[in-house]
């Protein structure tokens, strides 16, 4: 059912959805973007390996020994972290594995940068995490390892994708490099993903219990409870305007496919897409199954569910926000496209 008589949030304008715009956009770059990699003859390979990731620790990690050709280590804190990347970078390296999950990758690449100015090697994943959402969305199977990621330098193909680099105003720390950023209910979300873990469940499974736990926290507790209030979010628009608006959730990512098959941002496309919702929810229970499904319907947005794609986006938080997992103290911080990545897949 259609609602009427529905007043436009002042978010609407600042978060419009340009389907015209975006269905001719969809239509040029449906094709898949997945070229051939050609391996050196003599391949030179830094292996990043998380021991304390889900899988990881209840296996024991087959791994060649370091060699001119094949370095690795299993870092503890960041400074090991930055240290393996800063010798990777000096020895020179034609592919960097990753084996962990969605946080590990978050990690590496927002440490990387400063080691590779002019360009991160190709990437192949191994996807030991409790979530890898990464690797689902670039198509890397679930039960790769190590040696199949790196044999796959020789057969495989590149997928190409661009991470929402974050930078934070008034922090000397390096920027962040990260797929999936989130405030207001989404903090409270990942919490509630946390003790999902706890209880056995990972992965997909984690999502749906996690969406479930959200909707049933925003329903049925009081009127004014924190999930309804939402979170006061400053929008800095392109004409130099900051808009102010309490927002249920805030969500941006540059993934096209998400766990579950949910499509919170319309249409699947690349590039850094948002998705604002007013609060409090408006009919919740028929309007987010509407948005998770991808559903691009006009009232929608009349509801105060918003959607946009940006190349920037200036944001001031006073609460938290989330980047793949990992939670971080509110600011004033910009989000936008960064350089592309190659990840190796089969």
């Amino acid at each position: 059912m259609k609602p009427s008589s529905l007043v436009e949030s002042p978010l609407a304008g600042a978060l419009r959805f340009d389907a015209g715009t975006l269905s001719s956009r969809v239509r040029d770059e449906a094709v898949e973007r997945r070229t051939r990699f050609a391996a050196p003859h003599s391949l030179r390979v830094g292996v990043i390996l998380n021991q304390r990731a889900h899988r990881n620790l209840a296996s024991e990690r087959m791994l060649p020994a370091v060699s001119p050709q094949l370095d690795w280590a299993a870092p503890n804190t960041m400074g090991d972290l930055s240290r393996a990347l800063a010798r990777f970078a000096t020895n020179g390296i034609d592919l960097l594995v990753i084996d962990g999950g969605d946080g590990t990758i978050r990690d590496t690449l927002s440490a990387a940068h400063a080691y590779f100015p002019a360009g991160l090697p190709p990437i192949a994943l191994v996807p030991s995490g409790k979530t890898n959402a990464l690797a689902l969305d670039v198509g890397v199977p679930s039960d790769w390892t190590v040696h199949d990621a790196i044999a796959a330098a020789n057969t495989g193909r590149i997928v190409r994708r661009t991470p929402i680099e974050i930078t934070r105003e008034g922090e000397d720390a390096p920027s962040l490099s990260g797929f999936i950023f989130g405030a207001g209910a989404f903090v409270k979300a990942t919490a509630l993903a946390q003790q999902t873990h706890r209880l056995g469940a990972f992965k997909g499974l984690a999502v749906g219990m996690s969406l479930l736990g959200a909707i049933a926290q925003t329903l049925f507790a009081g009127r004014d409870n924190a999930w309804r209030r939402g979170v006061p979010v400053g929008i800095e628009l392109e004409d130099g305007r900051t808009l102010e608006q309490d927002l249920y959730l805030l969500l941006a990512s540059t993934l096209e496919r998400l766990p579950l098959g949910i499509k919170p941002f319309g249409a699947v496309r690349d590039g850094l897409k948002v998705l604002g919702v007013d609060a409090p929810p408006r009919q919740l229970l028929t309007s987010f199954p509407a948005v998770l499904a991808g559903s691009e319907a006009a009232w929608l947005e009349r509801l105060g569910y918003h959607r946009r794609d940006f190349a920037r986006l200036t944001l001031s938080l006073s609460a938290g926000f989330i980047l793949d997992g990992e939670q971080y103290p509110g600011s004033r911080l910009t989000l936008a496209r960064g350089r592309a990545i190659d990840f190796i897949v089969p």
